[in-house]
């Protein structure tokens, strides 16, 4: 090594060694050895040469201090990754000066190095918080948990630009693993000390920002006594417990300040707190007068810190909202907790808000009316667990349901002016539906609400879209009661059974989503009534009869000129007829083929994908009668398929032409079994062409049919499994390919000897299969148990498929 060389890039090096160091790294740059230089460990060098690479890096530093413009960014960075190294093999043993003081960084530059952080110019004060929270779990104890780092950090917290940073290093020190007892000592230490210098008067603090980093300290100072009053219990010390648990009382006080504070950026940060805090009280039997007062002072916060502000935009949530949205949810945890604490006294509680904010309702302000209903649906389910699981059904909480359900629905709130409000009265009443059978009386009361502008006519797309599914469920629920209003209730819901099809882009009324709830709703009224049998049809006609009305206008429309209603209609008579096979049965059979034929017709590739979807339901569901069917159906689904796979390959979107080179085209649903890359799409091919096997294979299957299988459907079930696309790892295709073997199962239980003879002769020496391999495919294809024959098919495309 050439030492004068390696002094050249020192600052107060004369010209000769620059140029000598130049020299010496071009060599190595181009010398085929000089990977030789490196090979030394730097424990191996001798103290000398250790003693000159400090040297070198110190000038290097040195000059980087005395340099005006500073170096580039990634050459201080890869500096300071060195640094870092030689930090950690030589500081405090050999090197204890390692790092200097200095005012470019370069000292939090190594430990950020380090750590993973990002270093910024100009690092401060600011910086060493920063680095010893990020090391406060590696740093021993005493290094950090002594008065002089302490009094050094609650010194800064008193300095307008430093707190924050201090605030969070003290949350990390808080946080630091230790024995429950040293923890319990160091947060009283740090909590007197901060009470002392005025910290913990948070009304009189206006920066927001520091608040929130000091709820967050507080919240970690909560948690933490928690935990080791958890710990102390755990181990049996019962003194030093009740020690924690008393240090935890002192701190509830502050806790509820930044609890209900009115900014939201600080309030969250202490719920963690409030929770365990909760969670101790759950495990004890008895609490005292003060410990309840802290229950229920808990229990008031999280109502009013539940209220909306007035300055959140229902019409248009966005990023705060959102969080607000959140925050809620967070909030809800805690009022679940405040239940299993004390059930009696959240029902109380609630009882008390709620009936004094619906008395006066009228001259109340939304938030309040709002949040007074949201409390009743929260503590309605707690009443539900106090009385395991009976709604209404328990003493304090039975009573006190009752009563307020009572009031909710007489109180006419329904009817005030704000979405929140509106929304939040029917959920109510819709949860809790129970409470109408018990009170029958005041169903009509809440289904006028239901029918009039306050829901389903309300201005609010919003509110009524809503609606809909609401209405739909209270109906449901309480189908028996509603007897007596089914005809009335029908004939108000008319107009909005009134279709209204999309005319330029625009739909009026209801949207078709919500529409749909409305149909089934007037289905489940009319079927459930207990009119006679004439009575229902005639109600049923009554409410289908605008609907075939509607539908003969638009069927009457040329295709050409409405091609967009020609696809609605068809998707809408496939899930019409979905349903009807389903409901009723085979009744709606005769229907199907000419249903069938008009669906055929000009079909797109969508069309037909759906098209065998209904197939494949009406084969399985009328076995013995489908027979006639398909033979009927056989050539013009041919056609179909056939249009669809001539089209140029912008128009198919469905069915890919690449694949297969042992056939060109696959005819019928052999197409989709083996080109479309949807593994349930695939097994209901397999399906459909199964259960072709097996009703056609007799006298009256159609004219070569056999033909048809030995050319189209066997191959299917060898080339489908060999695509790239066909993942054997995959559930759904698994269940594809069990499919095929039912395929191909079915085909030998149909041909016998014969199917055996064509795989051996002629198909499966085509794909190259050796005579062993079709031997064994054979025997397992001809085994009784078809489970037997479904493993071993796996493991044959396992074993033929390239990878």
């Amino acid at each position: 090594m050439d030492e004068q060389a390696v002094l050249g890039p020192k600052s107060n090096a004369d010209s000769d060694f620059r140029q000598r160091a130049l020299a010496y790294f071009e060599r190595l740059k181009i010398s085929p050895d000089a990977w030789q230089v490196f090979k030394y460990k730097y424990s191996e060098l001798t103290t000398v040469q250790q003693q000159l690479i400090r040297e070198t890096l110190i000038s290097w530093l040195q000059a980087q201090m005395l340099n005006p413009q500073p170096e580039k960014t990634f050459i201080r960075n890869k500096a300071a990754q060195v640094f870092a190294l030689l930090f950690v093999t030589e500081y405090l043993t050999k090197w204890p000066k390692c790092v200097p003081a200095n005012p470019h960084g370069y000292r939090f530059r190594v430990v950020h190095s380090k750590s993973g952080g990002m270093v910024v110019p100009n690092i401060t004060k600011l910086s060493c918080f920063e680095v010893v929270g990020a090391y406060v779990s590696w740093i021993d104890l005493p290094l950090i948990a002594n008065d002089r780092f302490i009094s050094v950090l609650l010194g800064h917290m008193s300095i307008e630009v430093l707190r924050e940073e201090a605030c969070d290093c003290l949350f990390e020190v808080v946080n630091k693993g230790m024995d429950p007892v040293d923890k319990m000592k160091l947060v009283e230490s740090l909590c007197q000390v901060l009470q002392s210098a005025g910290s913990f008067s948070i009304d009189q603090e206006e920066d927001v920002d520091f608040l929130a980093g000091f709820s967050k300290l507080v919240n970690g100072k909560g948690q933490s006594l928690i935990d080791s009053w958890s710990k102390l219990i755990k181990n049996g010390d019962i003194k030093n417990a009740q020690e924690a648990l008393q240090a935890i009382e002192t701190k509830v006080a502050l806790m509820l300040q930044l609890l209900i504070h009115e900014n939201d950026d600080i309030s969250p940060n202490i719920i963690g707190f409030c929770y365990y805090y909760l969670h101790i009280w759950k495990q004890l039997t008895v609490l005292s007068d003060q410990q309840k007062a802290n229950v229920e002072a808990i229990m008031l916060a999280v109502m009013k810190k539940l209220t909306y502000d007035e300055e959140y935009n229902f019409e248009n949530e966005g990023e705060d909202e959102a969080m607000f949205v959140e925050y809620r949810k967070q909030l809800k945890l805690l009022l679940d907790r405040l239940a299993q604490v004390s059930p009696e006294l959240l029902v109380a509680s609630v009882h008390s808000v709620f009936s004094s904010t619906l008395q006066d309702w009228q001259t109340t302000w939304f938030m309040e009316v709002e949040v007074a209903i949201r409390l009743l649906d929260m503590a309605g389910r707690e009443a539900l667990l106090v009385s395991h699981g009976v709604p209404f059904a328990g003493d304090v909480s039975k009573a006190s349901a009752l009563q307020d359900m009572r009031i909710l629905v007489t109180s006419r709130v329904s009817s005030y002016q704000h979405t929140s409000v509106t929304l939040e009265f029917f959920k109510n009443v819709v949860r809790y539906e129970k409470f109408f059978t018990v009170e029958p009386q005041h169903i009509p009361r809440v289904l006028m609400a239901f029918l009039d502008h306050r829901s389903l006519r309300h201005s609010s797309a919003k509110v009524w879209s809503r609606m809909t599914y609401l209405f739909s469920r209270f109906v449901k629920s309480l189908n028996k009661q509603m007897n007596p209003l089914t005809e009335d209730i029908l004939n108000r819901i008319q107009d909005l059974l009134e279709l209204s099809p999309p005319e330029n882009g625009h739909q009026s009324l209801l949207g078709s989503d919500d529409q749909l709830f409305i149909y089934e709703t007037a289905g489940v009224l009319t079927v459930n009534s207990e009119y006679l049998a004439e009575r229902k049809q005639a109600l049923v006609r009554n409410l289908l009869t605008p609907l075939m009305e509607k539908f003969k206008i638009l069927h009457s429309c040329q295709p050409s000129v409405v091609p967009y209603k020609r696809i609605i209609l068809r998707s809408g008579v496939r899930t019409f007829l979905h349903r009807m096979v389903i409901c009723l049965g085979e009744e709606v059979f005769p229907f199907i083929p000419t249903a069938s034929e008009r669906m055929l017709k000009d079909c797109e590739a969508e069309d037909l994908r759906e098209f065998i979807l209904l197939i494949n339901q009406i084969t399985a569901k009328f076995k013995r009668q489908v027979s006639p069917f398909l033979q009927q159906m056989f050539m013009p689904l041919l056609h179909a398929i056939f249009e669809v796979l001539l089209r140029p390959a912008e128009e198919n979107d469905y069915y890919s032409k690449s694949g297969c080179t042992k056939c060109r085209v696959l005819v019928t649903v052999t197409q989709g079994a083996v080109e479309y890359p949807d593994p349930i799409a695939q097994k209901t091919c397999f399906i459909i062409l199964s259960k072709l096997v097996e009703l056609w294979r007799g006298k009256d299957g159609p004219v070569g049919f056999a033909d048809f299988v030995y050319k189209h459907i066997v191959p299917s079930c060898f080339l489908a499994p060999l695509k790239q696309t066909f993942d054997l790892a995959d559930a759904q295709t698994v269940l594809a390919l069990s499919e095929c073997a039912v395929t191909l199962k079915t085909i030998h239980l149909k041909w016998g000897p014969e199917c055996v003879q064509y795989l051996q002769q002629e198909y499966l020496p085509s794909l190259q299969v050796g005579p062993e391999i079709i031997q064994e495919f054979c025997q397992a294809l001809q085994q009784p148990d078809a489970k037997v024959f479904k493993n071993y098919l796996k493991v044959f495309f396992q074993r033929a498929k390239p990878y």
